[in-house]
């Protein structure tokens, strides 16, 4: 009687792993074709086999947390160490580009330390597709809003996004470890909400998210007004204590939308427009390059780039003190 491989048969699994907090490793991930998770201090998972040794592992080394939460992060070393295979399908989500970013795993568990920042447990990833967030069905958009460091999302999401944004309302459910303890929960749908709101936002028009700004503006303390259409030098919103420009800081705005990532040029021109006691913003919905972050840094005068992830903090920091033009932009409702 012939022998078979009892793994040939089986579906490969689907998984998303996050990208750091706020996704800041996502474009680290997709330029060296890994995926990989932090555990400072926890060393090597080579030996870690099963989930009773991470658990061990764990209680030594962090013995202060609360039993769910290390409960939670041993069910993440271990699917990580172990339940991960080669070609499964690995999902991470970029907030700047608002790109999901679909591949296959490729390598076995590897501890390297330094390879990808911070985060020193590394798998290897072969990259082959990008979905727009916007293009996902709501369900969709909802499951992939977790907190969790890495989870399974189900094979529905995944053929929603295989085929690029046909509805799939499916969402994901998540086992006693996956859910942690009450503040991971919070934290899970506090995210949930920002990627709600940052959907929201995301749709308003050009000069929406110009009048957005100058709401927000307003939230702050200062008189600030949309400027006419026109040739206006990156000064699409003007604010200022008295609302002339008589009194200091005046604050000049130039705001982009859904148009991709800003590098230094497009800063390094708006700051040249800038003079003396000057203060100049930058709203980028499609987030900036690194190297105009350090056109900002070096900039003459004190100049703060704004992305969607920063902009969705502010929004949600201030909504409380929005007037009747912010709140009808971004019509929200207090959840306590």
């Amino acid at each position: 009687m012939p022998t078979h491989d009892l793994n040939y048969n089986c579906m490969p699994g689907f998984w998303m792993v996050r990208a750091g907090e706020g996704g800041y490793l996502a474009k680290e991930f997709v330029e060296k074709e890994c995926v990989a998770v932090g555990f400072d201090g926890v060393g090597s998972f080579e030996q870690l086999t099963t989930l009773g040794a991470f658990k061990g592992r764990l209680l030594g080394v962090y013995p202060d947390d609360s039993p769910g939460k290390r409960a939670g992060a041993a069910g993440v070393g271990h699917k990580f160490r172990t339940l991960v295979q080669r070609g499964d399908r690995i999902l991470t989500y970029d907030p700047d580009t608002r790109l999901y970013h679909l591949g296959r795993v490729e390598g076995d568990y590897e501890y390297r330390p330094g390879f990808v920042s911070d985060y020193s447990h590394v798998r290897r990833v072969k990259w082959d597709r990008q979905i727009l967030r916007d293009t996902l069905s709501s369900g969709v958009r909802n499951t992939l809003g977790s907190t969790l460091t890495l989870f399974e999302p189900g094979d529905a999401i995944l053929q929603e996004m295989l085929r690029s944004g046909v509805s799939a309302e499916t969402p994901a459910v998540l086992d006693e470890e996956d859910r942690g303890d009450e503040t991971t929960i919070y934290l899970e749908q506090l995210s949930r909400s920002h990627e709600f709101i940052a959907d929201r936002v995301n749709r308003l028009s050009p000069h929406e998210m110009e009048q957005l700004l100058a709401a927000l503006l307003r939230t702050m303390g200062f008189k600030a007004r949309v400027t006419l259409p026109g040739p206006d030098r990156g000064r699409d919103v003007v604010a200022s204590p008295d609302g002339l420009g008589l009194q200091s800081p005046r604050i000049f705005c130039e705001v982009k939308h859904r148009k991709g990532s800003i590098g230094a040029p497009e800063v390094r021109s708006f700051t040249s427009t800038l003079r003396g006691d000057d203060r100049g913003l930058f709203l980028s919905t499609g987030g900036f390059t690194r190297e105009a972050k350090y056109e900002g840094d070096r900039s003459h005068v004190p100049v703060t780039l704004v992305d969607l992830e920063e902009l969705v903090r502010l929004v949600v920091e201030h909504y409380e003190q929005f007037d009747t033009v912010g709140r009808a932009l971004i019509p929200l409702d207090r959840v306590y």
